[in-house]
């Protein structure tokens, strides 16, 4: 696959099939020293009241989102995926975008978060989500895990990034210094963005709006998100 493009990936399904042939290019045992970036950035989405998820409150909302990566801004990062596929194991095409470039890349679902656990305050959280790895090709080698996690003691809803990243080998030169240069910067925007992207998206379905899906692409179940239909506050 080519690491980079001027034109949107023209047949996903193609590019998910090559993609289910590619190794991890991550190792977490190699995931420290000079080059790797640990993050965590944890941001409000809404409050509920104490206790279990609310249903149909924002956590609940909040989890149908992150499963659907409808949290991304498509100006920055855009994921194709099969929909009918198990969460764990599911192959994402990410395709980046920076200036006229776009930059697919292949990332794996390594695992599901599901659990209550006691934090050091000895409050209670409840969480969900799930990690991906990358793939061989990819610009980057690392983790990344999204969660939803409320406090059942304060009724706090968050949204919870957390990675664990280093730049891959990258043999174009061209691409290799502008990634050193841009890569860092664009990487901590993401994050950022995408954390008001999640709490836009869940105030607006609390308001009464639908609940944004994946844009069907075809063939079969492919999907792309975020939905490109929603309009953000921000």
């Amino acid at each position: 696959m080519r690491t980079w493009r001027f034109s949107p990936v023209s047949d996903p399904a193609a590019g998910l099939a090559e993609i289910a042939g590619y190794a991890l290019n991550y190792d977490p045992g190699a995931a420290g020293g000079h080059g790797w970036h640990h993050d965590r950035l944890r941001h409000t989405l809404a409050v509920e009241d104490p206790g279990d998820p609310e249903p149909g409150g924002p956590w609940e909302i909040a989890c149908a989102l992150v499963r659907d990566y409808e949290f991304s801004d498509r100006h920055i990062m855009s994921a194709m995926f099969h929909s009918g596929a198990p969460l764990v194991g599911r192959d994402m095409l990410l395709e980046g975008r920076f200036l006229v470039l776009r930059l697919p890349m292949g990332v794996r679902v390594d695992a599901e978060i599901d659990e209550t656990r006691e934090r050091a305050d000895g409050a209670t959280e409840r969480a969900w989500g799930w990690s991906y790895r990358t793939l061989e090709h990819h610009l980057e080698r690392g983790r990344l895990v999204y969660e939803v996690v409320k406090n059942t003691t304060t009724g706090r809803v968050e949204f919870v990034i957390t990675g664990v990243s280093s730049r891959a080998t990258i043999r174009n030169p061209v691409l290799a210094v502008g990634f050193t240069v841009f890569g860092r910067v664009t990487q901590r925007r993401f994050y950022r963005t995408v954390a008001h992207k999640l709490a836009d998206r869940v105030r607006a379905v609390l308001e009464g709006g639908d609940r944004p899906v994946p844009d069907p692409i075809g063939p079969d179940d492919v999907v792309r998100a975020p939905a490109r239909d929603f309009v953000s506050s921000r």
